[in-house]
């Protein structure tokens, strides 16, 4: 692997990115996975070695975390403390579930709140960018700190709301009303938001393709059996396993462009198999994921050292809101 690296990214000028999926309750994944490197790296700050910080879903939560100087580890305390009351407590059911979404958006909105507090996306210490859809404008709708100088408003945005935003996955929480937007899960069509990242780099941030680095950090999949009814189509075989397979489909998809852009030796991609009916966007057992999460952090952490740990970020500058740099 070491071979396939190209000699013009080992200059000043490399670009590193994390990206990092959604996932639901199974953050807690990525974030143990996180906080295993900080530690095997000699209690290193991960966030000083990327440059650009994508996160859909729990995966934009994480980044948020990251951006406002939560530790990993500390992230995967929340995921630990607040998993069960955000997800512990249907609030309907009955037929009602069918016009309603399963959980209220209360709990999560009381912890996320409890961690960012009043910080705004203007007081990242790092670039970030949090994908979501818009039902209001019928498009996809993409939260950017004030890395460029065109990206003059988001920088307003309370942290919480971004989380909420990005977070509200369909029939599970309600859509996030922010202003007159009304706002849903970044995994309806970026749940690995690698493909984003690099175009961001290039377009926003300056970056050489030659350049870019990304470590693409997954919750875990578990790859279902197929069965032959859903050759025949119908609502029926394919109201459970639709949602499955989009999420996998466009998350490999977005893998390939990222793997066709930049190169293989370029990409690190984690998001190893879990057995079967072990893990649920909603249910999960915190003890396995950690432990899952250990174990393949342990198995990467040499590839991770040789095509990332080299790199220190160069401070990041804002151009707007409370972090903006002035000569």
């Amino acid at each position: 692997m070491e071979q396939n690296l190209r000699k013009e990214d080992e200059g000043p000028g490399r670009f590193q990115i994390l990206s990092l999926d959604g996932g639901g309750y199974k953050g807690i994944f990525a974030a143990a996975v996180l906080a295993a490197f900080e530690e095997d790296l000699g209690d290193v700050d991960i966030v000083r070695h990327f440059d650009l910080v994508a996160g859909t879903s729990t995966g934009g939560i994480i980044a948020l975390a990251l951006g406002a100087g939560i530790r990993p580890r500390e992230v995967v305390e929340f995921y630990r403390q607040n998993g069960k009351q955000i997800f512990s407590h249907p609030r309907m059911r009955s037929l009602k579930r069918l016009f309603r979404s399963k959980y209220s958006a209360g709990p999560l909105r009381d912890a996320v709140r409890e961690v960012f507090g009043d910080r705004t996306l203007g007081e990242s210490r790092c670039r970030l960018i949090i994908p979501s859809f818009s039902l209001a404008l019928d498009g996809v709708h993409i939260f950017k700190t004030p890395h460029a100088d065109r990206l003059t408003r988001d920088w307003r945005i309370p942290m919480t709301d971004v989380a909420l935003s990005t977070a509200a996955a369909p029939t599970f929480l309600p859509a996030h009303a922010l202003e007159d937007l009304r706002l849903i899960d970044g995994g309806v069509w970026a749940n690995n938001p690698t493909a984003i990242a690099i175009a961001e780099a290039i377009s926003m941030c300056g970056a050489n393709l030659d350049s870019i680095r990304v470590f693409s950090l997954g919750t875990t999949t578990t790859v279902a059996p197929r069965k032959r009814h859903l050759d025949r189509g119908g609502i029926f075989q394919w109201s459970i396993p639709s949602t499955d397979v989009i999420l996998r489909g466009q998350s490999i998809g977005a893998h390939n462009l990222g793997v066709h852009l930049i190169g293989e030796a370029n990409i690190l991609r984690l998001d190893p198999p879990a057995p079967h009916g072990l893990l649920r966007l909603d249910r999960t057992s915190t003890t396995e994921l950690v432990g899952l999460a250990r174990g393949h952090s342990r198995i990467c952490l040499p590839r991770f050292r040789t095509m990332f740990e080299d790199h220190e970020a160069p401070d990041y500058q804002a151009f707007f809101g409370p972090r903006k740099v002035t000569s």
